[in-house]
């Protein structure tokens, strides 16, 4: 318990301290997000908080994680370091997509082939129990690689993949430390520690974004917790911490960077773009356009986290599909209400 407290306040405070002189270089050499047409901020703001974030993180996890278990870190630290380069490379000198997903994919390997942070079961969706090894390690793969460019693509107003990281990363993290499983609460509190020093940093007015370096990191270690949270709770069945539906659990935990990613790629194939073209019609792009602030819009969608949280927990005993069945339609609702929010808005303006 204490080795997770301190890597928490470790992180915390390495990031803190850092984060003033990153700003300061990155201002004299130019290293900011120039506001632009999809951009959601209209001053240059240095964009490389990201490394503070790495910096927090990898530094709090090696030095309070127990030797014992560091074996099994080394390889999560490897993928670390994979997407630290490549995001912090983008945030310098942009590069290209392909390249950035090549990067992925080889971090995903990692995990997946090495660490073996891979989903073996569905539990029982779509009447499927456990995976034939093959697939286990495609899905495994494939699950990494888009809670990765999830948190990339809601990474778009001040506060909100930090909030939302931050919440998921506490929540999984719990219910690590509840079953003792402490490499994982270290992995999980080292890395809200760090988040939360950079929103003091981030909210409006923004002194500083977290860039590609930071929201990659932050997707790579969701998707790190909410694999090792579907399995370790396969072996805890007798146990009073077992979670029934666990997949889609997980899922409710990091619903909206999930459904907000399923939801613009869908739109941008049925309006016949590539799923990856950039646009602005994110979920916080709708609240913007109600006439939300950043802070504003960020506070109502880490509520409604909050809430499809909660309602996860509440009902995981009605089974997977159920459940699935259930976050989707609130999900669904509340982008419908948001539609309707935007259209009543704009009616008075036609007049």
């Amino acid at each position: 318990m204490y080795d997770i407290i301190l890597a928490f306040i470790t992180a915390f405070g390495l990031t803190y301290v850092a984060i003033p002189s990153i700003i300061s270089v990155a201002r004299k050499k130019n290293l900011v997000d120039e506001p632009g047409e999809r951009r959601s901020h209209h001053v240059s703001t240095p964009s490389l908080g990201g490394i503070a974030i790495f910096a927090g993180v990898i530094f709090s996890i090696i030095l309070w994680t127990p030797f014992t278990y560091f074996a099994d870190l080394q390889y999560i630290l490897c993928a670390f370091i994979i997407i630290f380069l490549i995001g912090a490379k983008d945030d310098i000198d942009p590069i290209s997509p392909r390249i950035k997903f090549m990067a992925q994919i080889f971090a995903a390997f990692i995990l997946v082939f090495t660490a073996k942070i891979r989903i073996t079961s569905f539990y029982g969706i779509f009447g499927v129990e456990d995976l034939p090894l093959i697939w286990s390690y495609l899905f495994s793969m494939l699950t990494i690689i888009v809670i990765i460019n999830a948190f990339n693509l809601i990474d778009g107003i001040n506060g909100l993949s930090g909030s939302i990281g931050a919440l998921i990363c506490c929540t999984f993290g719990t219910w690590f430390l509840m079953i003792d499983k402490v490499e994982l609460a270290i992995v999980a509190f080292a890395t809200t520690g760090s988040i939360v020093a950079f929103l003091y940093y981030n909210v409006t007015p923004a002194k500083i974004f977290m860039g590609d370096t930071g929201s990659l990191l932050l997707g790579l270690v969701c998707s790190i917790l909410a694999i090792q949270f579907i399995e370790q709770n396969r072996i805890l069945e007798n146990s009073s911490y077992y979670v029934l539906s666990a997949p889609s659990v997980a899922i409710g935990i990091m619903i909206l960077p999930l459904f907000d990613t399923f939801r613009v790629f869908v739109l941008r194939v049925i309006r016949g773009r590539s799923p990856f073209a950039p646009d602005k019609n994110h979920i916080h792009h709708l609240l913007l356009d109600i006439g939300l602030n950043h802070m504003q819009s960020t506070g109502v969608l880490v509520f409604v986290n909050v809430f499809f949280i909660l309602i996860s927990l509440y009902f995981q005993y009605l089974g997977t599909e159920w459940l699935l069945f259930i976050l989707t339609s609130l999900a669904l609702l509340f982008i419908l209400v948001l539609l309707l929010l935007n259209m009543k808005k704009e009616v008075p303006s036609k007049a």
